[in-house]
């Protein structure tokens, strides 16, 4: 028979953002018990009272804590140089038998200028490019007769170095994502290699993100 403290357990951790909370201490945890309570009944299939469901809350925060950052902060310590670029421009084409060739025609055309910022993703069935504004138009010009799904400017981005043990770290990508969540902060586009996460924002969000990403080992 499942008891209530599995029934809490599940039910909180399959709310990523309420896990983070309880084990912050930043929830009301009597309000919080009173909200599940009717799903913790029905998962035990009998009344049960609040005083049990605070119980198992209260000894639940700990083992959550644990759970989540097991080396965790080490990591995020340890993440290397942030690098800001502006004046970016976001575009997402319909993957086409010709789409590469456009793209490798580009590539040529601007050559080995690191001064440039360009990136592209091919997804399932359509492809995203992150560039330099400054190369918007050449963009535009190549890709013609491509079909344009979106594209968007007043942009900019922050790229993070990663430690090589990011890969190896659960919950890694979720703490970075959870940190700009509840900072308000859209997110346009996510980039990622090996060892370096890049994120595009609004232009009005680029502080913001910047601060967020820079003070996440004081957490």
């Amino acid at each position: 028979m499942i008891t209530i403290p599995q029934v809490v357990e599940k039910i909180i951790s399959a709310q990523p953002f309420l896990t983070e909370a309880l084990v912050e201490g930043l929830i009301n945890i009597s309000s919080l018990a009173r909200k599940i309570q009717s799903q913790v009944e029905q998962s035990v299939q009998k009344p049960v009272k609040i005083g049990a469901i605070i119980m198992a809350l209260n000894r639940l925060a700990p083992s959550l804590e644990v759970k989540i950052n097991p080396g965790l902060k080490d990591v995020i310590t340890n993440v290397g140089d942030i690098i800001v670029r502006s004046q970016l421009a976001d575009f997402t084409y319909k993957n086409s038998n010709t789409l590469i060739e456009k793209h490798t025609e580009l590539l040529k055309s601007i050559g080995p200028n690191q001064e440039f910022f360009y990136t592209m993703v091919q997804g399932v069935f359509e492809s995203n490019l992150v560039v330099s504004k400054s190369l918007k138009e050449k963009v535009e010009d190549t890709f013609a007769g491509e079909y344009l799904i979106s594209k968007s400017d007043k942009l900019s981005s922050v790229t993070l170095k990663l430690p090589s043990s990011n890969s190896q770290q659960l919950g890694f990508y979720y703490y970075i994502l959870k940190s700009i969540a509840w900072a308000g902060i859209n997110i346009q586009e996510v980039v990622s290699t090996t060892n370096e996460f890049t994120l595009v924002v609004n232009d009005v969000d680029i502080d913001k993100t910047f601060s967020v990403l820079k003070n996440m080992g004081n957490h």
